[in-house]
């Protein structure tokens, strides 16, 4: 197997450098693919923590006063970066999470989106804005849009790059300072992020890099920062919230998936199955988005079921830096014992495996097959618990009521999907799903590519959203200035305080007519 270039021991280095840590601990990183160590990395410290809140405060009061256009120029030039280094990008990724190279240049690609948006967003969504005023003419009133002032981003293993250095950049665009905890097993593609903004020229400070066990580390940064973004499972989401809520701190939640899959009986078969094969097995099945409940009409079950399955099959297992496979491994043993324990729960309690169903050593030490499971019912583990892995369950229905029941009968909400020829009809289906995001015709991606619209989840798969406004402006506090040009908010000396009530009241009768009109 081929070294990688952004596995030179100077780079790594390099990155090692970059983490917030003045202790002796360490942590060593594994190359999925083979189970060997990259390299080892030093750990911070909760006292670690403290000061880089204290050095990032420090920062954002001046990054603040910065104007955001000037801003933004460092983000234009991070952009091109992006662009520039994106074999690197995927090279560490890969090597970090064990993803196939197509999934690796999909989660480098994701961080350019979202800093192209909000590049042209950003001056808009932060300018100050003129509201009425409560007497017209009298009362001037202006919406500012102030930064929190230090942002913890707490990112997953699953999506290492995208989801801390998409976090980031609204954050940092938003005037504020950042501090990024990375999974463990995932923090050098997030270190290479930080490297590339300062190379942009972000001013030192504003970005840094803890890193720790997150029982650790994670208390010391919800106890610290002004905002929390966290991304990764719900009983670590409810910690946070929790204690952000003791605060009085805003944090934002993006939690797990049950998420399905809806074929009607007039979809396009080929594009339903292509669809549903990419949904259930990017990265490995390693993604809150995937589809993990497949739901097909009777008339077409069958039909669907064997494309689906012989499509499955065809997928090419690798643990290679090349481009020529289309799955890759598991992040860990531990999550493909996880993933493995739902499988074999499933098969034991009656399910039939029509594809998949075993780890496959030969290929690498965590990976699994791609697996399709039909007759899952409820006691299983599989049936309502997030797998997170490359695992579908099939379900045939009747009815697009008896569907939308099926697809709705879950905890979580974070992402559906239906298809169908006839889109009025496949939209009517979507629009009673409850999920943050539907996709009609398409998997996962249409939705959450879509960086002007709102992402995230509702039940258990979370709250606040990434993408859109309000992927910007949960990093702002709104703040409204209020100037009385005219003294009319105060009874004149020659009204009675009865007089000046029938006043009052007629004015407010007058006002209510204009606005009605």
């Amino acid at each position: 197997m081929r070294r990688p270039a952004a596995l030179a021991p100077g780079l790594l280095d390099d990155l090692a450098a970059r983490v917030v840590s003045t202790g002796s601990g360490e942590v060593s990183v594994t190359e999925v693919f083979t189970g060997t160590e990259l390299t080892r990395l030093p750990l911070s410290t909760p006292s670690n923590v403290a000061s880089a809140v204290e050095r990032a405060r420090d920062a954002q009061a001046r990054w603040a006063a910065t104007p955001v256009r000037a801003r933004a120029r460092v983000f234009a030039r991070f952009h091109r970066l992006l662009l520039d280094r994106r074999e690197h990008i995927a090279d560490l990724i890969q090597a970090e999470t064990g993803k196939a190279r197509a999934h690796a240049f999909a989660e480098a690609s994701e961080p350019v989106l979202t800093t192209g948006h909000y590049l042209g967003a950003a001056p808009d969504l932060l300018r100050p804005r003129r509201r009425r005023g409560m007497v017209p003419l009298a009362v001037g009133v202006t919406e500012r849009r102030l930064p929190k002032g230090v942002v913890a981003v707490i990112s997953p293993w699953n999506y290492p790059f995208a989801l801390s250095v998409s976090d980031a950049v609204p954050a940092l665009l938003a005037g504020n300072a950042v501090l990024v905890k990375p999974d463990l097993l995932t923090p050098l593609s997030p270190l290479y992020g930080a490297r590339l903004l300062a190379e942009a020229g972000l001013p030192e400070g504003l970005m840094q890099v803890v890193l720790g066990d997150g029982p650790v580390l994670g208390a010391s940064l919800v106890e610290t920062a002004d905002y929390v973004a966290f991304t990764g499972s719900t009983g670590t989401g409810r910690e946070i919230g929790r204690h952000t809520g003791d605060r009085l701190v805003g944090c934002s939640l993006e939690l797990g998936g049950k998420n399905a899959m809806i074929v009607l009986d007039d979809a396009r078969l080929g594009a339903a199955v292509a669809a549903a094969v990419e949904s259930a097995f990017t990265n490995a099945g390693q993604l809150c988005m995937h589809i993990e409940r497949l739901y097909v009409q009777d008339r077409v079950f069958e039909e669907f079921r064997d494309r689906f399955v012989a499509a499955t099959r065809a997928l090419r297992l690798g643990a290679r830096y090349g481009w020529g496979y289309d799955v890759g491994s598991l992040i860990s043993p531990r999550r493909l014992a996880e993933v493995g324990a739902h499988v074999e729960d499933a098969r034991a309690k009656g399910a039939r495996v029509l594809t998949g169903g075993r780890p496959r050593p030969d290929v690498s030490p965590s990976c699994y097959e791609p697996t399709v499971l039909a007759g899952v019912e409820p006691g299983m583990e599989c049936f309502d618990k997030e797998t997170f892995g490359p695992v579908v369950a099939l379900y045939r229905f009747g009815s697009d009521d008896e569907a939308v029941t099926a697809a709705n009968a879950t905890a979580y909400g974070l992402n559906a999907a239906v298809f169908g020829a006839d889109r009025r009809r496949a939209r009517r289906v979507a629009a009673r799903l409850r999920a943050g995001t539907v996709n009609v015709n398409d998997g996962h991606m249409a939705a959450y590519g879509s960086m002007d619209a709102p992402m995230g989840g509702l039940g258990l798969s979370g709250l606040g959203r990434r993408h859109g406004a309000e992927g910007l402006l949960k990093y702002t506090e709104a703040q409204s200035l209020a100037v009385q040009r005219v003294r009319v908010l105060q009874p004149p000396s020659f009204l009675s305080p009865e007089r000046h009530a029938e006043v009052v009241a007629a004015s407010l009768r007058l006002l209510r007519a204009l606005r009605v009109r």
